[in-house]
């Protein structure tokens, strides 16, 4: 439907509003906007759509302020601005406040900002005294900016869609992970939740796959230190998928590996939809027990981060779909039929 090619129809820039699409009411031209932190995804995006990026400079001041100019109109346009808060986190969020900023000053018709990492989710609730709510904290930022909708990709706690007050759609990526690990399929196969919180993530790719499932319990003294405590479930002469939405310095997966093979696990496969990778964590997975880990491309991995046992999937298909969904004012949930 939104692939380029010879069958492929006209831009969804030059098509018509047909009788269909008689509920539109913002602007009659889409525009694709990217800012530095994964150009190269935001460029598959817009080949799905069969259409460019938009003319856009993002650079800095001397002094370091980040600088954003259109060079093109938006007036009156439905503009998406596709940009991951990934590291270097402050600097990828200000160009995208900046950019929605820039868009509704240009009189765009609607700004929906396409963030395939949500960074800053994960202090989504005062967990001890004196602790911010950042995930709420960002999320009035970008209304602020001038955001009329929000696309993301596996929060990582869906409530962080009741602290915006206009819509988010937050897509799911499991999907693409678990039609990976299908052919894998056997009686030995067995998903593990790395955590307790990642229990209902592992739940729906368990029932997808149509096998058993295991939890690793684990204890965390302070934040990226982790120690496991015990395993929930028989792993022994088992096939391990072990299902988390990020990965940061792969403490968790890693030393949940680790657990599974001292409890006779076979063979360990790992899955993320956001591969943060920070600090130790590419030398931990270098060195893990783990056969293969299978992330998506919400943020872009560097090539010196990349190692033989890592797979990169691209989410291009989904956010394209998705876009093109809010431009007609079609349901979300077609995109998974």
């Amino acid at each position: 439907m939104y692939f380029a090619g010879p069958e492929a129809g006209p831009p969804i820039s030059a098509r018509k509003i047909t009788e269909d699409d008689e509920m539109i009411t913002h602007g009659n031209e889409i525009k694709l906007f990217s800012g530095n932190s994964n150009r190269p995804l935001a460029e598959a995006i817009a080949r799905k759509l069969n259409t460019t990026l938009g003319d856009i400079e993002v650079g800095k001041f001397s002094d370091g302020e980040t600088s954003v100019h259109i060079g093109e109109t938006v007036r009156g346009r439905d503009l998406f601005i596709i940009q991951s808060t990934c590291a270097p986190v402050n600097d990828n969020l200000m160009e995208l406040l900046i950019m929605i900023d820039a868009a509704k000053r240009a009189s765009a018709g609607r700004v929906t900002a396409v963030i395939p990492y949500f960074g800053y989710a994960r202090q989504d609730r005062k967990a001890r005294s004196r602790d911010p709510i950042t995930a709420k904290l960002v999320a009035d930022l970008l209304t602020s900016a001038g955001a009329d909708r929000v696309l993301t990709m596996d929060l990582h706690a869906a409530q962080i869609q009741g602290f915006f007050d206009i819509p988010v759609d937050n897509l799911l990526g499991g999907p693409l992970l678990y039609s990976y690990f299908e052919h894998m399929m056997d009686e030995n196969f067995i998903v593990v939740s790395p955590d307790i919180g990642s229990v209902n993530r592992a739940r729906k790719v368990a029932e997808r796959l149509n096998c058993p499932m295991a939890i690793i319990d684990k204890r965390r003294p302070k934040a990226n230190v982790m120690e496991v405590m015990n395993i929930i479930g028989n792993v022994e002469g088992k096939k391990c998928l072990l299902v988390d939405d990020m990965i940061d310095t792969a403490g968790t997966i890693v030393q949940g590996a680790k657990a599974l093979v001292d409890q006779g696990a076979t063979e360990i496969y790992a899955s993320c939809t956001h591969a943060v990778l920070s600090g130790p964590a590419v030398e931990r997975l270098a060195s893990s027990p783990i056969t293969e880990l299978v992330m998506l491309d919400t943020i872009q991995l560097p090539e010196e981060k990349r190692l033989p046992k890592m797979k990169i999937l691209s989410t291009a298909d989904i956010f394209a779909a998705a876009i093109e969904n809010v431009y007609l004012d079609k349901p979300m949930s077609k995109i998974y039929d």
